[in-house]
């Protein structure tokens, strides 16, 4: 991976941008894995792709994120300028305005009830945003809002590495259940990446949405992995009746949050996801 560091993102801007070069450089508090993210100055962020696999991101977000945030009533990210590959740095990477707020957790949050009601509004936005020429999901943006089946062999490896650990005929019961349909309806936009990194909060309730690198055009339910990764039961049932989601894409959307905790099963995130999609198997 790339080393990414403040003398280097200095350089860029002193060499592309240098109304700006006197401006403070410095890194963001949780700058992410696919992006690296600092301030410059006190209204802006710079953020560069990690490696080649998130290349098309700047690309993308400069294009499109003005035109979805005409139906997004919560602030997104708003890109200033573009810039390009050097010898130091071989990607576009992109100014954005900085957007007030700090990442979710449950103790920022003044009402839960108040979170679902303000999260599942503003992805109900996402989704009805004009798809016309928009990127299909694929291989760009990880298949998000693409076929959950590209992952098929990668969670059933991972549920067997896992099986002394994890109950794998019920996790396997669960995945088959949740690749067995597709979503039939219209194509929508998809946010691609819905968890607490990429959303922000700001005097207790939620204020943005952040890192549009995995959006596309295609199925839902890849946006409501929060159901599980974050939601107890009572939250999530909430979430779901305000989305009116019928029962497959909820099995789908669980699939996704499955195969990312299977993954990356040893930090709490996903340990917390697998217990909530296990104990919801009881129910």
């Amino acid at each position: 991976m790339l080393e990414i560091n403040v003398e280097l993102v200095k350089n860029l801007i002193r060499s592309q941008f240098p109304k700006w070069q006197n401006l403070n450089i410095t890194p963001i508090e949780k700058s992410g894995w696919d992006n690296r993210t600092f301030h410059l100055g006190h209204e802006m962020l710079v953020r560069l792709p990690s490696a080649e696999r998130y290349a098309s991101q700047p690309e993308k977000e400069f294009e499109w994120l003005p035109r979805l945030s005409s139906y997004i009533s919560l602030p997104i990210p708003s890109p200033i300028a573009k810039g390009t590959p050097t010898s130091d740095y071989p990607f576009s990477w992109t100014i954005t305005r900085y957007i007030k707020g700090k990442t979710v957790n449950r103790e920022r949050i003044s009402d839960m009830k108040d979170f679902v009601y303000d999260l599942t509004k503003v992805l109900k936005e996402i989704h009805s945003a004009n798809t016309e020429n928009a990127p299909i999901a694929g291989q760009h943006n990880f298949y998000r809002g693409g076929d959950l089946n590209v992952y098929h062999e990668e969670t059933c490896n991972a549920i067997k590495k896992l099986k002394d650990t994890l109950p794998s005929n019920k996790l396997s019961e669960i995945w088959d259940t949740a690749v067995s349909s597709r979503w039939e309806q219209k194509s929508v936009w998809v946010h691609g990446d819905v968890a607490v990194g990429n959303l922000l909060i700001n005097k207790g309730v939620l204020c943005a949405v952040i890192d549009f690198g995995s959006s596309a055009v295609g199925d839902p339910a890849c946006d409501y992995v929060m159901g599980w990764t974050f939601f107890d039961v009572h939250h999530r049932k909430l979430f779901f009746e305000l989305l009116d989601c019928d029962k497959e894409t909820i099995e789908r959307a669980k699939g996704w949050a499955l195969w990312k905790a299977l993954i990356t099963y040893d930090d709490e995130i996903s340990k917390y996801t697998i217990n909530e999609i296990l104990n919801e198997s009881k129910i």
